[in-house]
């Protein structure tokens, strides 16, 4: 087998780090979930642990490049997160940066679910999304009085390929009309540095666990603006409203719920114009999910309509505080659960 070989590589950096003795078996499984990364669960005798390695074509459908550097972001954010708060992030094992790769403790399903695999099976909790919340604050306020923060998560670079570009730019391309808004807020966010921005703080990348949640993925780590990530994780609780419209009080509850955990911590900045962004980005993040380069699997044909047109309307008309704007969406996805849904159009 080449050392270049994925299989090889992540043995041989076992083997190097002293993660893994020369005579032992490893039974390599690939671990699904991310487009972004390639992950692998290495079962070796009596333990097991997770290998990580970042890829330079995202795995969805367009085009999407990104540098590889970002595994090397991602070790320095689980480095600076485990100092703050660290029951809630994997353990780092080992950190290769030339072969791009790093092993972090592995965290068994049985004791740590996915909250996006609760979310979607209708186990709708407000309390896990308050931890979240606070977790987020937690982080973002510890940082912004980091000295080296600033410095270390100079990745405007990365981002921009991550976030801006996927997000923004795409969204931005399949509906001209929205261009401008979508131009503005871009330059808005890109051009707001705060705090250490996890970047990916999404229900498939949070685990339940015993002492809260655990975080994960942070490979868009950069010091900018906090409105990203409380956007980016709410955008997913009125996202799930479009597909559990049963559920929709308790997702309400939830993003409340989320926010209270959250402002309790903002001493960077006056509240309210950190939640004015909030504001902003949330139907533009609704509207990327179904347009822009990483659209939602779980949405259906109907259901991808129905985010659209939210979205949409709520963008040409914005609602300028978060509170307001959460019961609009959640108010007008109960209006719409069970209505008759358009075909998606044949191509």
């Amino acid at each position: 087998m080449s050392a270049f070989e994925p299989e090889a590589r992540v043995r041989e950096f076992l083997l190097r780090h002293g993660l893994m003795r020369p005579a032992e078996a490893a039974i390599l499984t690939p671990l699904t979930g991310g487009v972004s990364s390639d992950l692998w669960r290495v079962d070796l005798p009596g333990r097991s642990v997770c290998v990580k390695g970042a890829l330079a074509r995202l795995k969805v459908a367009q085009e999407w490049l990104a540098p590889t550097s970002r595994n090397r972001v991602e070790y320095d954010w689980l480095q600076l997160a485990g100092k703050i708060a660290p029951r809630h992030v994997p353990q780092v094992l080992a950190y290769d940066e030339q072969a791009g790769l790093f092993a972090m403790e592995f965290l068994p399903p049985k004791d740590y679910p996915v909250w996006k695999v609760e979310l979607l099976d209708g186990h709708v909790d407000p309390a896990a999304a308050y931890a979240v919340g606070d977790l987020v604050g937690r982080l973002h306020a510890a940082s912004a009085k980091e000295p080296s923060a600033a410095a270390r998560f100079s990745t405007d670079e990365n981002f921009d390929a991550l976030r801006i570009e996927p997000y923004f730019r795409v969204t931005a391309r399949a509906n001209p009309d929205l261009g401008d808004r979508i131009d503005w807020l871009a330059a808005v966010t890109a051009s707001t540095h705060l705090v250490v921005v996890h970047g990916d703080v999404s229900p498939k990348n949070i685990l339940l666990g015993p002492h809260g949640p655990v975080l994960l993925d942070a490979e868009c780590g950069w010091f900018g603006d906090p409105a990203f990530d409380v956007a980016f994780c709410l955008n997913h609780l009125l996202l799930k409203a479009i597909v559990l419209p049963d559920h929709i009080g308790q997702l309400r509850r939830s993003a409340q719920q989320l926010l209270d955990g959250y402002v309790q911590h903002i001493d960077w900045e006056p509240t309210a114009p950190l939640m004015g962004r909030v504001a902003a980005l949330l139907p533009l993040l609704a509207l990327a999910r179904v347009d822009g380069a990483s659209p939602l699997e779980y949405l259906s044909p109907d259901q991808r309509h129905q985010v659209r047109d939210l979205a949409r309307s709520r963008m040409a008309r914005p609602i300028p505080t978060v509170d307001i704007l959460i019961d609009d969406w959640m108010s007008a996805a109960a209006d719409t659960a069970g209505a008759p849904q358009i075909k998606e159009p044949t191509l």
